[in-house]
């Protein structure tokens, strides 16, 4: 895998600090890509002003990846979307795939299919170990969206409202340094939605959280202040909470297919089936992800522990540094659960993440070293 195309988590880390004056600005994501590429790159604007396409001096162009089906790409090019395929290094040299919000470099064709030559450094990636498949040729990480400001976080106010589940998104969208956004749809068919807003932020801390109708102005007003020229917003969620009708509702159109609310279960019809990108005529870009029937972890420990703050800090006051938080005297873990300020269910819940995290990315460490020892026999 070449070292300038692969995601390296390691340097994320260390950047945290850069990443998270990136964030604070909208519009430096795109920025930060074009210093990377200066050297090749002339930038140009499009026809609204916003400076989202590049021309490079070799007559390649710069689009970025607004939908993926297998081995084909389709790039939003100036108003437009080409389809396109990898070049063979992808395939031989093992670079890595482009995914939905990639900019990437390509030959452009005037007819038939593009060619990408390559993946522009990311500014950040969200992502989880592959689903449904616990052999270790597929232990790898799944890539599922790149250059994100904000990850909002869609769940219903039904009977599909998880409070664990939302901390598992929050703790993949701290970890690939997006701004974790939770978004409670359907206020309008909810009796006590402030009750689920408070039980949200006192898992969730200090994540931001608002509870919206997509049908009525209720809330929709405190998410314009995301909507913003140059921001990109990931929406992530299960099957049937209501993301393509929120797209709608924030796009003013009906751009998005819908499906209504069943009435044995509470939700929705799944109408979203594969990563897409669009980008609304104000200059806001909305990625639509179809829903996951499960987001594990992997490699997420930063972020765990940023959605977890409240164990992170008195686990760090226990006597013992390596205390396993059982029989230890001194333990600052259980003192805080018999004071009351941390419940059992919430430490397991955190504890259990952890040890999935590590426990795939082990697993990954070891299909990556066998990958390495398979190229080398060939």
């Amino acid at each position: 895998m070449s070292k300038n195309n692969s995601y390296n988590s390691k340097n994320i880390k260390n950047d945290k600090n850069a990443a998270k004056n990136i964030r604070d600005n909208d519009d430096a994501g795109l920025d930060s890509i074009r210093a990377d590429n200066s050297n090749e790159l002339d930038s140009v604007a499009d026809n609204s002003g916003n400076e989202l396409y590049s021309i490079s001096n070799n007559r390649t162009c710069i689009g970025r990846i607004c939908n993926v089906q297998k081995n084909m790409f389709t790039i939003l090019f100036e108003g437009r979307e080409i389809p396109a395929k990898c070049r063979g290094s992808f395939y031989y040299d093992e670079l890595e795939y482009p995914i939905v919000g990639d900019y990437v470099e390509f030959e452009y064709q005037t007819s038939g299919e593009s060619r990408i030559v390559k993946v522009c450094r990311r500014k950040n990636m969200l992502k989880r170990p592959y689903p449904g498949d616990h052999s270790m040729k597929n232990s790898l990480e799944q890539g599922m969206v790149a250059n994100v400001d904000y990850c909002f976080i869609v769940c219903s106010l039904n009977d599909n409202f998880n409070v664990n589940r939302i901390l598992r998104y929050t703790a993949v969208a701290k970890a690939g340094e997006a701004v974790p956004v939770v978004v409670l749809t359907k206020a309008d068919l909810c009796e006590d939605a402030e009750q689920y807003v408070s039980e949200v932020k006192q898992a969730a801390g200090d994540v931001r959280i608002h509870a919206v109708s997509a049908v009525s102005p209720a809330g929709m007003s405190e998410l314009s202040k995301y909507c913003r020229a140059g921001a990109t917003i990931a929406l992530m969620g299960s099957s049937g909470v209501g993301k393509s009708t929120l797209i709608n509702a924030i796009s003013g159109s009906d751009i998005m297919k819908t499906g209504a609310v069943r009435e044995s279960d509470s939700r929705g019809r799944h109408t979203t089936t594969a990563r897409q990108l669009f980008t609304l005529p104000d200059g806001v870009t909305i990625i639509d992800t179809p829903g996951m029937r499960e987001l594990g972890m992997c490699d997420a420990e930063e972020g765990i522990d940023d959605t977890f703050a409240d164990i992170v800090e008195p686990e760090s006051r226990c006597k013992f540094r390596d205390c396993r938080h059982n029989t230890e005297p001194g333990c600052a873990i259980k003192a805080a659960i018999e004071a009351g300020s941390l419940t059992v269910q919430r430490y397991e819940l955190y504890r259990g993440l952890k040890n999935e995290s590590e426990r795939n990315f082990n697993r990954k460490a070891v299909a990556l070293k066998r990958r390495q020892i398979n190229k080398k026999k060939r």
